[in-house]
């Protein structure tokens, strides 16, 4: 990211836009009481990138690695070499400016915009992408990967529908809406029914919508983006659990029967009853835990993360509930190998 756009990025969050902050339920107060005390060290990995090697209670298979691509942004590597498989969850690599984490909030009608180049640049291969919501900063760069990568794409009817209307390769969509199993070489992906976080005074889910039963117009601002239901996925290597929840809430209901031995959760879920502890004792207190969505993805993803408020408070509330878990925080594009 040039220093130029970094500060015509910095002078926007001046601008005096609709606050959606609270929508988002990006606050720092998080439920009472949950897991975690040692945080992973880093060390150069394979890239030059760091890699985070903490070590386990529970058994991980080898060769298995999560690299954090900003936001809830994740690759995650199956495997070694030519062989490995790959999965990509809710990647957005272009990280245009909203205003989200200023003071004001993010604009309704900022325009989309998806950036090849920036894409392009990251190299990444999928095998699959999973989606977790439709909200800009989920999905956006989504149709462009799947045309560059050839993966399948896993989202709601409504997610589907958006990317059609994006572009994405019609073969390649794949409808999901919560229960489904699909077995690879070597590890499973499940899709599970989730919820989006609720905020504001009156609690509700930011750019809520669906769009279901036909392909909408093309979207032009982030507004157009709609949530369109929340699924969140586990990803199982060698008997290895990993559960990814994109947003600060979840649906006890469909958790039954789930276990983590890695969770990735984000910070908030203030109007959630028991956030931490209670998502922590459903999934048998993984024994990491990996904070996603903590940053303010107005800055670059090339720089280090800078917190929005939140990691501190999901750090002490992990702590609180699950002291054995490991509470592992990772940086921009940094790994974590297991």
């Amino acid at each position: 990211m040039n220093k130029g756009k970094t500060e015509s990025r910095t002078e926007s969050k001046r601008s005096n836009f609709m606050t959606r902050r609270g929508l988002l339920g990006a606050s720092a107060a998080v439920g009472a009481g949950v897991a975690a005390t040692a945080v992973g060290t880093a060390s150069a990995g394979p890239s030059g990138r760091p890699s985070a090697r903490p070590s386990a209670d529970r058994s991980a298979p080898g060769d298995l690695r999560l690299r954090w691509l900003g936001n809830n942004g994740w690759e995650i590597r199956i495997g070694a070499g030519d062989s490995a498989a790959t999965v990509l969850i809710d990647p957005w690599l272009t990280r245009f400016w909203t205003g989200t984490y200023s003071e004001a909030g993010a604009a309704p009608q900022t325009p989309i915009e998806v950036d090849a180049a920036v894409i392009d640049g990251y190299g990444l291969r999928a095998d699959q992408i999973l989606v977790t919501h439709g909200h800009y900063d989920h999905m956006t760069d989504v149709p462009h990967l799947a045309k560059t990568t050839g993966a399948t794409v896993f989202g709601t009817e409504s997610h589907v529908n958006t990317m059609r209307a994006m572009g994405a390769p019609e073969k390649q969509l794949s409808v999901v809406s919560g229960g489904e199993r699909l077995q690879y070489k070597g590890y499973s992906v499940q899709v599970i029914r989730s919820l989006h976080s609720m905020g504001g005074e009156h609690p509700r889910v930011a750019f809520a919508g669906t769009r279901p039963g036909q392909v909408p117009k093309p979207p032009e601002t982030i507004a157009d983006l709609v949530e369109g239901g929340s699924l969140s996925y586990l990803i199982s290597v060698d008997g290895f659990d990993i559960v990814n929840f994109g947003s600060s809430n979840f649906s006890e209901h469909d958790l039954e029967g789930i276990r983590a031995d890695l969770v990735m959760i984000q910070p908030g879920g203030a109007n959630v009853p028991g956030y931490v502890p209670r998502l922590l004792e459903l999934l048998g207190h993984p024994a990491y835990v990996v904070p996603t969505h903590w940053d303010d993805f107005d800055e670059p993803l090339d720089e280090p993360a800078v917190d929005w408020g939140g990691l501190d408070a999901l750090r002490d509330a992990v702590r609180r509930a699950s002291p054995k878990s490991r509470f592992v925080k990772l940086d921009h594009l940094e790994t974590l190998s297991l």
